[in-house]
């Protein structure tokens, strides 16, 4: 079969899978150390101006207090939105652009997402894991996931998708002290199929490497979940993580963000908070 027609196969059951599991799919499919976000996407808990959806992994998903400090830049964001804005965070580790649609999570954001709402999607971490069969998704599939399921699908129930390239990891060449682009293929895919979309983008990539250079690789231990043993009563044996962010790091990452959406030129742009981006 070619991958054409094999892709337009899976495609298929995917919709059939995401209608199967609904919009209390993601209750359900909630884990530990993962905030519910269905309490956040009531109708009576949207603010006026409307909600803002998160679809991605780990680097933004909200960890509970038995992971501190450990945190996602989705659980930071709204810090720098006002009131208006909602922030329904339904990020979760080790979901891959193809694994979200899977289990039904972004169809339980469909379900409620509104005319005026917003869905930020990041992913590439994951969908980079070649060696792991659930989560592999190539950079070809991953671009069409992002067209037809994320950006037309979302644009269908009058919402706004926002394309958000993948964030750094602590990767960096030691000769230079500059950061690395992670995963380039994917970040190639998403700004490319953003651009064919006319699709807002927030080059979160970009961003978070031109920060990391400002940081440098020894203060990058900062950003990152880096940890002396003893350091947190979570982390009793230490950790060093190269790919998710401490709480610094999550407000940073946030920071990042609220500045690319405040020059998308978009309602939600008003509602960025000028003294928060600003810090």
């Amino acid at each position: 079969m070619s991958r054409n027609a094999s892709t337009s196969s899976r495609r298929r059951f995917l919709i059939s899978t995401a209608g199967t599991l609904g919009a209390g799919a993601l209750g359900a499919l909630s884990l530990p150390g993962t905030a519910n976000a269905s309490a956040n996407t009531s109708g009576a808990a949207a603010a006026a101006t409307g909600t803002l959806y998160i679809a991605s992994d780990s680097t933004a998903q909200t960890y509970n207090s038995r992971y501190y400090p450990e945190a996602g830049w989705g659980q930071k964001l709204s810090s720098f939105l006002t009131s208006n804005i909602t922030v329904a965070n339904h990020a979760i580790g080790g979901r891959s652009s193809r694994s979200f649609i899977e289990q039904g999570r972004l169809a339980a954001i469909h379900q409620v997402i509104r005319s005026g709402d917003y869905l930020f999607v990041q992913f590439g971490h994951n969908d980079a894991t070649v060696g792991n069969a659930e989560r592999y998704t190539s950079p070809a599939d991953y671009k069409e996931y992002l067209r037809n399921d994320y950006i037309r699908a979302t644009r269908a129930r009058g919402a706004t998708p926002v394309v958000v390239t993948p964030v750094s990891r602590r990767s960096y060449n030691a000769s230079t002290g500059k950061f690395n682009v992670s995963f380039p293929a994917y970040v190639d895919a998403a700004k490319a199929v953003a651009r064919e979309e006319g699709a807002p983008l927030v080059d979160l990539s970009a961003a978070s490497r031109t920060y990391l250079d400002g940081v440098g690789i020894e203060g990058s231990k900062q950003i990152f979940l880096w940890l002396n043993p003893g350091q947190y009563p979570n982390f009793p044996n230490g950790v060093q993580d190269n790919t998710h962010f401490q709480e610094r790091g999550a407000v940073e990452m946030a920071r990042l963000v609220s500045r690319a959406v405040a020059g998308l030129g978009l309602p939600i742009s008003g509602e960025v908070v000028p003294a928060a981006v600003a810090g």
